[in-house]
């Protein structure tokens, strides 16, 4: 919390309203400690005060920080209060890791069955992948149709021998604008996971158009330099571009969408794979190895419509 760590900063005249353009509280209740929190809690004017259409509470509870939000919640702050997408932090936090983090009043109402189905998911879902590196990875998470059925739209061949050793080896030996065009394919629960962990492929358009034909897919590109991309495609038509799973939620999201962000946030792999109904066990269909390596044949894979 840099000038705002240590409480005689404040009473040598720091803003507890605000610093580094934004609301002190909002970052403590994400980022400082619980001590932090109830001292600036107790110096703002409104511990309820909105930044972007949220609370410092919400921060607390998307973030993680139960204590942070045990903090807000002893100094005033309303767990009750709709904000985005009609959520309340109380409400969201029903669907998180700890439950009871606030007392439910009479007449409030909790998780439906249809977000209680949803949120037992994503727990599951985020365990079962586990703590993986994704930076660099592709995916496209399809539903409905297995590896051998994506192996046929992609008209891809197999790979095996020599080849395939000295690529999952060294992948980085190759210059991804030009190739290689390896991929893996794996089946899972809901549909199948096309992967490259070490680039773009199946993100391309092209890719996703031919996977997506009578069902969905999700793509992902875990870009090192500019953070997660995610697309959407139905039907053999892009309908999403330059998406950012794992973050937000933001204003304006739907219902099921704030409830999405909040069970992934900051998973954009189980984000991509929950979206598409996919229910994977374990990290094997995204990290490998797959059910098979495969290459794309040659052609124009960046050539695309959108709804957009």
């Amino acid at each position: 919390m840099g000038e705002l760590r240590e409480p005689w900063r404040l009473d040598q005249g720091a803003d507890p309203e605000g610093w580094g353009g934004g609301r002190p509280l909002h970052r403590a209740a994400a980022f400082g400690s619980p001590e932090v929190v109830a001292e600036l809690a107790r110096r703002v004017a409104d511990v309820d005060a909105l930044e972007d259409g949220v609370t410092a509470l919400w921060e607390a509870v998307l973030s993680g920080r139960p204590d942070n939000a045990r903090a807000l919640a002893t100094a005033g702050a309303d767990p009750w209060r709709p904000l985005t997408g009609g959520w309340s932090p109380g409400r969201l936090g029903l669907a998180g890791p700890t439950p009871d983090l606030f007392p439910v009043p009479e007449g409030e109402r909790g998780l439906t069955e249809v977000e209680h189905v949803a949120a037992q998911e994503g727990r599951r879902l985020v365990a079962a992948l586990g703590s993986i590196c994704s930076e660099g990875t592709g995916l496209a998470c399809v539903a409905g149709i297995d590896a051998e059925e994506a192996i046929r739209r992609l008209e891809a061949t197999l790979v095996v021998g020599d080849e395939l050793d000295v690529l999952v080896e060294e992948p980085y030996a190759y210059d991804m604008d030009d190739g290689p065009r390896t991929i893996g394919v794996t089946t899972v629960p809901g549909g199948c996971v096309v992967t490259q962990p070490w680039g773009y492929a199946p993100q391309m358009p092209g890719a996703l158009q031919r996977l997506s034909v009578g069902t969905v897919c999700y793509g992902l590109y875990a870009n090192p330099k500019s953070g997660n991309q995610g697309s959407i495609a139905r039907n053999g038509v892009i309908e999403g571009w330059d998406l950012h799973p794992g973050g937000g939620p933001h204003p304006g999201d739907a219902p099921e969408e704030v409830l999405a962000s909040y069970l992934y946030h900051h998973n954009a792999v189980a984000y991509s794979c929950a979206w598409a109904g996919l229910r994977v066990t374990d990290a094997r269909a995204v990290v490998g190895p797959p059910d098979k390596w495969v290459e794309l044949p040659e052609r124009d894979y960046w050539s695309h419509n959108t709804t957009d």
